[in-house]
This record gives structure tokens, sequence and C-alpha cells, in this order.
């Protein structure tokens, strides 16, 4: 889901944000009819025969959406989902006409679920040419994962933050590759973070309760934690101008999803025809991520972020090197367990 946050000075530090989904709505309305697409879709004609793409959330809405049009484009799919399996996977064959479409268990709520995912792909010495980190979610209520985490800074973020160490230190994304032919990493964010309240770096992975209300002012705390990430990978993958992995990220605006699906009955009957008949359909939000996975001029730079169609900055917090620097640091401490853990399991193989 790529709903937008608003600024609401008056809701204290960190108070800033939607009140809830009703707001989340209007604002994306807003936001959807604002915008005016800056950049072409790729043409559905190009190819990506035989390489290897890997989408995360891939059973439904936008990443169904992507994977179809990945192996319609000639790509093998590996589609990690926690459930749907296999009928999401037969549907993509279907809808694609391409019989090279797996799906791959896990839930990204859960690293020692991640580190399995993980452990799998290792082993089978899948190497990645295109990976979308698309899996998301809004819960109605804060919900601890196994590790007690909020889970929307497990899946939005930390899971990604893991997959990530875990496949450049296994080679699964190759760093050697000709400059021709990078593999490519795209990041499905939102526009949600330009407005997020600041990372709490004293408070850095710290479970905290939350409501309806409040929901979508930590999906947004969730997608800054994640976009600031984006921007320290891409730092410390491309240094020094040297370009090794194409790393890119996007809101798709907002989206005919499922995401909101936990939204309180009372507004379902509202918030569901609004969505069929307003918001971009799954197809259509797939268009960015799509063009920064596949096309040629996106495989020359990295470090894009667009909104729906239009590149544009993410947000200074998000930028700040600084912050980068500290979400690293103490993110690979609540990782190293999972990578120390599954080194040793390797060791005794």
């Amino acid at each position: 889901m790529g709903f937008p946050m608003k600024n609401n000075n008056s809701s204290g530090a960190n108070g800033v944000g939607h009140k809830g989904v009703v707001s989340a709505v209007v604002t994306g309305l807003m936001d959807l009819f604002s915008q005016k697409d800056q950049l072409p879709p790729l043409d559905p004609e190009q190819r990506i025969d035989g390489k290897v793409c890997l989408v995360t959330g891939a059973n439904s809405g936008l990443g169904k959406a992507v994977a179809i049009d990945l192996a319609r484009r000639g790509g093998h799919v590996l589609m990690v989902c926690r459930s749907g399996i296999p009928e999401a996977g037969e549907a993509v064959k279907k809808a694609s006409g391409n019989p090279n479409v797996e799906m791959l268990q896990a839930d990204l709520s859960d690293l020692d679920s991640v580190t399995k995912l993980c452990d799998h792909i290792q082993a089978r010495n899948i190497k990645l040419d295109i990976a979308v980190m698309n899996a998301g979610l809004m819960p109605l209520h804060a919900r601890r994962t196994p590790q007690g985490y909020e889970v929307m800074f497990a899946v939005h973020f930390l899971a990604n933050r893991l997959l990530l160490e875990r496949w450049l230190k296994d080679g699964v994304i190759p760093l050697n590759r000709n400059a021709a032919n990078l593999p490519r990493v795209v990041f499905v964010s939102s526009e949600a973070h330009q407005s997020s309240a600041p990372i709490d770096f004293n408070r850095f992975a710290e479970f905290q309760d939350y409501g309806i209300k409040d929901g979508m002012k930590f999906y947004g705390l969730s997608k800054l934690h994640l976009t600031t990430f984006v921007q320290e990978l891409n730092r410390r993958v491309n240094q020094n101008g040297q370009l090794r992995l194409m790393i890119h990220s996007l809101c798709p605006g907002p989206i005919a999803s499922n995401i909101a699906r936990e939204s309180p009955a009372y507004i379902k009957p509202i918030l569901a025809p609004i969505m069929r008949l307003l918001f971009r359909s799954p197809e259509q939000a797939a268009k960015p991520v799509i063009l920064l996975a596949c096309a040629a001029s996106m495989g020359r730079r990295s470090n894009v972020y667009l909104h729906m169609m239009r590149e544009k900055q993410p947000s200074p917090l998000a930028l700040d090197s600084l912050n980068g620097e500290q979400l690293w640091v103490l993110s690979a401490q609540l990782i190293q367990p999972y990578i120390t853990a599954s080194r040793r399991e390797t060791e005794c193989l």
C-alpha cells in the first residue's frame, strides 16, 4: 500500500501521520489525482528471458501482479509467500503462460522462518538477477512477532535487512558481475515515510502498543526504517561511484489491494468499493516496480526512488547518513544471532 501521510503539527513528536484508514484513503485519492506520470511504462515486449526473479508477498495484490508481469516477460519467478500455496503459483503460471514459476513458503514476521528461507535458497545455489521486496501489511492493532518485535517493523524492515545481509554474504546476489548485467533489488516503500516522526534510536526495535487510530503512524515509521535502510545499503554496496548492485525503491501509490484487510468492520463496506473504483489496480501499480526491475535505463544507475511513475527524493530523514549508520549498526546486532546460527548449521552439513 502506498498511502501517503499528512502532517499533523498538533499531535506531538510521535503523532505525525493519519489518524486512521479513512483519513489515509482521502489523502490517497487526492494524491492519486494530483499526480501526472512523468516516466513511460516499460514496453510490454521488453524481455528478461532466463533471469531469476524473486518477489516477496507475491500471493496477492501488487506482489502477484509483479510476479505475473515478470513471468510474462520470460523470467524464472520465485514467489515468496506465507500462504496461498500452491494456488497462487498456479494462477501466475496460467496468467503469464510461463511454467517457470515456483513458490517458497516463508513468514517474514518470523526471523527463524526468514533464516530457513535463506538456507534453502543457498542450498540450491540460486543466483538472483532481480529481487522485489514487496511484502507488507497494516494490522488493526499492534502485534508481537515470535521474536517480540512489532510486526510492521519486522516485516517491512528487519526481514529485508536479514535477507539482504544473507544474500550478499552467501553470494545469492553476486556483486562481481559484468557492469552491463548487474543484479537489481527493488524495495516497495511508501510516501508515508515522508511525514513519519524520526526514528527514536534510544528505543530502537522496542515494541510499542497501538490501536486503530495510530496504525498509520506506525506504518509510516516502519517505512521510514525501510527507506533509511535502502539509502544506507546503497552507500555501503556502491562505494566510490563503483556500481555493483542496482538498488531502487518506490511508493506505488494507493492500490486496490487487500493490505487493509484488517480495517474495522464498520469501515470495510465503505472502503472496499472506494478502493475498487478509484484506486489503482495491482496491475497499474506494478508499472513502476517493473520499470525499476527491468528497464535498461534503471540498470545504469542506482538509488532511484519513484512515487508512482514520478522520480523524486526520499525524505531528509531517510537520506541522512548518520541515521543510516545508526540504523545499520543497531539492526546488525539484531540479525547477527541468525547469521551466526546459520553458519554453524552449514558447517555441520
